[in-house]
């Protein structure tokens, strides 16, 4: 009986399984199973390269509050008698790249002022604590609207790609990085100024 319960007692037990000796013949129903169980390690490999995946895209504000386009836009009534409404200008920080001008009066149908454009952005890198003002590339994402990313609308959790070439940042293979990207902490049409904190 004392044997029986030791050797149910062993069964339980998880380890290493046990190598047959390399005198000993295998059955033959144990010729398929290999000796190392890779399956296992196959699915930890995955799961890891799904966390890293997750690490590599999560920001640091996940969610932001909605802003309706009554917020966004602002009518401008044009015309002699001001009964046209068509044309709409930003009432947000906008970036415009380097090259932009814009369309003639009677086409342009959203106005971004020249006095809400932002062309710099201070940019903290949460590792080394180290906050730099860094020209601003481009807008990658806007959570708001795939619109207000192509009109370079600059709101909270907004992704921007920065120039972090004066930061010296260097790439594994020994390569200076150029662009990297940034999420906006702040609400830069109440600051006046955009905050952002780099995605590393």
């Amino acid at each position: 009986m004392k044997k029986k319960i030791k050797a149910h007692e062993e069964s339980k037990v998880k380890g290493p399984k046990q190598q047959p000796k390399e005198d000993e013949a295998l059955p033959t129903y144990l010729l398929d199973r290999e000796t190392q169980n890779s399956a296992k390690a196959i699915s930890t490999s995955i799961k890891q390269k799904r966390m890293e995946k997750a690490d590599k895209f999560s920001v640091p504000l996940p969610r932001v509050r909605g802003i309706s386009e009554e917020e966004m836009f602002k009518v401008i009534k044009t015309g002699t008698k001001k009964s046209k409404s068509w044309k709409r200008m930003i009432t947000k920080h906008t970036f415009v790249g380097e090259g932009f001008t814009r369309r003639p009066v009677k086409l342009e149908r959203i106005i971004r002022p020249s006095a809400l454009r932002q062309k710099k952005a201070n940019v903290t890198h949460p590792e080394l604590g180290v906050t730099v003002f860094l020209p601003i590339l481009a807008v990658k994402k806007n959570p708001q609207s795939p619109m207000y990313t192509t009109l370079g609308v600059l709101t909270k959790g907004t992704i921007i790609e920065v120039n972090v070439s004066e930061m010296g940042m260097v790439t594994a293979g020994g390569k200076v990085v150029w662009g990297k990207y940034a999420q906006i902490t702040n609400e830069p049409d109440r600051d006046g100024c955009v905050n952002a904190v780099l995605l590393v």
